[in-house]
C-alpha cells in the first residue's frame, strides 16, 4: 500500500520530519556513543552511576520548578501562530521569557536549600550537599533555555532546532571529555553545568535573532501569563511524578544493590529508552504542535494520530530488531566489557520499545487538548507502574527480570491509554496501525526467542535474516509516492 500526501499531515510530511529528526538525534547518540565509551573507561560503572544520581537529580527539581512552560507554551504559543498575527505571537513570546526568568530563578534557589535533603537520600557515603549547591545554575539554565526552545517549536523552526541539538551534543563531546581525563570523576558535576551552558547560549542565539529580547515584569504581563502557568501545573506534576519516578529507581537500586548496579541500571536504559527512541524525537518537535494546531475531536485527530503511529512503528520496529541482535557487540562498543551483565536487561526492555511506539502518540492527545488533568492521571499511572515493575523485577530476578518488567509496564499503561482515549476523546486504534504492531512486535519476539536459544553461526544467520525481513516490510509499506 502506498502513502499518498495530501497536507502538512500526510505521510511524506511525518516520514521526513520524523526522518529529520530521527536522522539528527542518530548522529547525537553516534556523539553520545563516543563521549559515554570514554566516560565508561574514565570513570568505569561507578562513575557512570555518579552521573545518572546527579542528573536524576537535576531533571526532578527542574520538572518540579518549571510550571510547565516548556509544554503549555508550546500549544498557545502554536495556535498564535496559526492565526498569523504578529502582534499576539510577540506578546505571548514576552510573557514566556519573563515567566521562564522567574522559574530559572526559583528553581535555582530550591536546589541550594534542598542540597542537604537530597544528599541524605540519594547518597549511602560522602558527603554530597556541596555537589548539589553548585549544580543549582544547571536549573536556571534548563528553564531559560526550555523556554526558549518552545519559542522555536511552536514557530515551526524545525532545521534550526536540528541543528542547535547537533551542536549542544558535540559542544557537551569537546568539554566534558578532557575534564573527565584531567579530573575523573571531579570533574562530573563542572561538566553537567558547562553543558547545560553551552545548550542555554546556542538556543538564544538562535531565538534571539528572530524574536529580540523583551521581557517585563509589571502586573498584565505576571496575569496574562498566569492562564499558560496554571494549565501547566498539571504538567509540572506530571514531571515530577517522571523524575520522582526516576529518582526512587536509582535511589533504591543504589540502597538495595550498589552504585554499580545503578551504573549498569542506567547504561541499559539509557540504551533501550533513549538510543532506540531516536524515532520519537521528532515527535514533540513536530507532531506536537501540529496535533495542537487541531481544534476539535474526531476524524482528522484521528488520522493524524494513526499515521504518526503507522510510521513510528515501521521506522524503529527494524531497528528493535538489529538491536535485539547486535547487544553482545554493541555494549563493549558503547561502555565496556564491565557493563556485560546489563545484556539481558535490554534484551527484556526493547520488547517495551513497540508498545512505547504505539502509546506516546496516544500520549499526547491529552496535552494537545489542554486536558491538564488526563494528562496527569497517565503520566501518574505511567510513573507508578514504572517504579513498581522495577522495583518487583529487581528484588524476585535482578537486572534482567528488571528489562521484562519494564516492558510488561509498558503493555498496562498503552491498555490504560487506550481506554482514557477513547473514553474522553473518542480515539480509535486503526485496523491497519493495529495490524502493522501486531506484524513487527512478532518479529521483535520471534528475535528474543532466536538470541536466547541461538549461538555461534546459527545465532548470525538467524539474526540477520530477521533483520532484514523486518527491514525489507518497513521499507515496502511506508515508502511514499
Amino acid at each position: 500500500r502506498t502513502m499518498k500526501p495530501t497536507d502538512n499531515n500526510s505521510y511524506r510530511h511525518i516520514l521526513k520530519y520524523t526522518g529529520i529528526f530521527g536522522g539528527v538525534q542518530g548522529l547525537n547518540i553516534l556523539m553520545g556513543v563516543v563521549r559515554n565509551k570514554i566516560v565508561a573507561v574514565l570513570l568505569g560503572t561507578d562513575g557512570m552511576g555518579l552521573i545518572s544520581l546527579f542528573n536524576s537529580t537535576v531533571r526532578l527539581v527542574s520538572d518540579a520548578t518549571n510550571l510547565g512552560l516548556s509544554m503549555s507554551a508550546v500549544r498557545e504559543l502554536s495556535a498564535a501562530y496559526e492565526q498569523g498575527d504578529k502582534l499576539i505571537l510577540q506578546q505571548k513570546i514576552r510573557i514566556i521569557r519573563t515567566w521562564s526568568l522567574l522559574t530559572a530563578l526559583a528553581g535555582m534557589l530550591v536546589c541550594m536549600v534542598l542540597a542537604p535533603l537530597f544528599n541524605r537520600f540519594t547518597f549511602t557515603w560522602g558527603d554530597h550537599t556541596l555537589h548539589f549547591v553548585a549544580l543549582s545554575p544547571t536549573i536556571a539554565f534548563l528553564s531559560l533555555a526550555a523556554g526558549e526552545t518552545s519559542i522555536l517549536k511552536a514557530t515551526r523552526q524545525l532545521r534550526r532546532l536540528a541543528l542547535l541539538s547537533v551542536y549542544g551534543v558535540l559542544g557537551a563531546l569537546l568539554t566534558s571529555v578532557p575534564l573527565f581525563y584531567i579530573w575523573r570523576q571531579a570533574a562530573i558535576v563542572p561538566a553537567i553545568v558547562i553543558a547545560a551552558v553551552i545548550q542555554l547560549l546556542l538556543v538564544i542565539t538562535f531565538s534571539l535573532r528572530l524574536y529580540p529580547l523583551d521581557i517585563r515584569f509589571n502586573r498584565r504581563t505576571l496575569r496574562e501569563g498566569y492562564g499558560m502557568v496554571s494549565l501547566g501545573v498539571a504538567f509540572v506534576m506530571a514531571g515530577i511524578l517522571g523524575s520522582a519516578a526516576d529518582f526512587i529507581i536509582r535511589s533504591y537500586l543504589s540502597h538495595a544493590g550498589e552504585l554499580h548496579t545503578v551504573g549498569l541500571y542506567n547504561a541499559g536504559f539509557m540504551v533501550t529508552m533513549t538510543y532506540a527512541g531516536m524515532v520519537f524525537h521528532g515527535m514533540e518537535t513536530d507532531y506536537f504542535p501540529r496535533l495542537s494546531g487541531v481544534k476539535h475531536t474526531g476524524t482528522t485527530l484521528n488520522i493524524l494520530v494513526n499515521r504518526q503511529i503507522e510510521v513510528s512503528i515501521l521506522l524503529i520496529s527494524p531497528l528493535l530488531v538489529a538491536m535485539t541482535v547486535a547487544l553482545p557487540l554493541l555494549v563493549p562498543l558503547l561502555f565496556s566489557q564491565e557493563f556485560g551483565p546489563v545484556i539481558g536487561m535490554m534484551r527484556g526492555s526493547i520488547l517495551a520499545m513497540y508498545l512505547r511506539a504505539l502509546s506516546l502518540p496516544i500520549e499526547y492527545i491529552a496535552l494537545s487538548r489542554g486536558n491538564s488533568r488526563a494528562y496527569l492521571v497517565q503520566e501518574g499511572f505511567a510513573a507508578v507502574l514504572l517504579v513498581v515493575s522495577v522495583v518487583t523485577g529487581f528484588h524476585f530476578g535482578g537486572l534482567t527480570a528488571t528489562g521484562y518488567s519494564i516492558t510488561i509496564a509498558t503493555l498496562l499503561e498503552l491498555i490504560f491509554v487506550l481506554f482514557l482515549t477513547y473514553y474522553k476523546y473518542g480515539y480509535r486504534l486503526s485496523r491497519r496501525a493495529f495490524r502493522l504492531m501486531l506484524l513487527q512486535t512478532s518479529l521483535g519476539l520471534a528475535t528474543l526467542l532466536a538470541v536466547l536459544g541461538l549461538d555461534g553461526l546459527a545465532y548470525w544467520l538467524v539474526g540477520a535474516s530477521l533483520v532484514g525481513v523486518s527491514g525489507t516490510l518497513s521499507w515496502r509499506l511506508c515508502r511514499p509516492t
